[in-house]
């Protein structure tokens, strides 16, 4: 079971708009293009696009190989749209041309911005998050699910981004208790899941594996995982994120806090799911 924990963040409604550019351009300037930032095409045979038109499918080889739900390659893809815009445009034309407003309104509707120029930029921009596939799993959906609710709420509902990540942190210990075949009470508070999952991947403080794993200052390290994420709990707990309601909304929660709770949940996950999938750790010593 194939599980992403990212969206894409460029619509398919605006990688066609880009793609009826290249019915007026060579193919050989649309292949230099996109090679220009870096992309390469998929193989022919794997093209699930058909068209008779050869630019238009050439566009779609190398589209379809990029990671629409990474902000890396999109930020190169938006480079390559930046420069059809240019190969495109006709210098000596006045104004907007309508096909370019069109383009700036889809854009738009994405989270860009497009302008005068011809230069794309990120209205706001993506949150990184614990990326990573998560198609190793048996199921990652209820970690990819809060994930997509704190890229959602970060910059724009505190609350909301604070509730999110200690979601998250509940998602992702009992996904990795129901991968180590450790059956938990389903209404187990979070500071259980969290002292259990860490002492069944041997990240507690108690055990003492040989190497760097069982040296004091790991185990410190360690210890403060465990304040990390029940830190994240009592903070939403006490009213400051979604989940309960509360007779008076709290005051002077700003986005500086989600992103502390965020990037403090997302320590912790990775942690879970680094030691969860490496097969050196302490915890799969003595496993037949």
């Amino acid at each position: 079971m194939t599980v992403t924990a990212r969206r894409e963040l460029v619509s398919a409604a605006t990688r066609n708009a880009f793609r009826s550019l290249a019915t007026d351009l060579t193919i050989r300037i649309v292949a230099e293009l996109w090679e220009d930032h870096g992309f390469a095409p998929i193989p022919p045979e794997e093209l699930k696009y058909d068209d008779p038109g050869q630019r238009r499918t050439t566009f779609m080889l190398y589209a379809e190989g990029v990671d629409w739900g990474d902000p890396e390659h999109v930020r190169r893809a938006l480079l390559v749209f930046e420069d059809f815009i240019r190969a495109y445009r006709d210098p000596d034309q006045q104004g907007t041309p309508k096909w370019l407003e069109d383009i700036g309104v889809r854009l738009e509707r994405d989270g860009f911005l497009l302008d005068k120029s011809g230069r794309i930029s990120w209205e706001r921009a993506p949150v990184r998050l614990l990326d990573r596939d998560l198609s190793t799993l048996s199921d990652g959906s209820g970690i990819a699910v809060e994930l997509e609710r704190i890229r959602r709420d970060l910059t724009t509902d505190p609350h909301g981004a604070i509730g999110a990540a200690k979601q998250l942190i509940e998602a992702t210990a009992k996904t990795a208790l129901r991968e180590l075949s450790i059956e938990i009470d389903k209404n187990a508070a979070l500071p259980t899941l969290v002292s259990t999952v860490q002492k069944a991947l041997k990240l507690d403080a108690g055990s003492a594996p040989d190497g760097p794993d069982g040296s004091k200052a790991v185990k410190k390290i360690l210890s403060g995982s465990v304040n990390i994420a029940v830190g994240v709990a009592e903070l939403r707990n006490q009213g400051f994120g979604s989940g309960h309601g509360q007779a008076s909304a709290p005051s002077g929660l700003g986005v500086r806090h989600a992103r502390l709770t965020v990037n403090a949940a997302v320590t912790w996950c990775e942690l879970i799911l680094d030691t969860l999938a490496d097969p050196a750790a302490p915890w799969r010593k003595g496993q037949v």
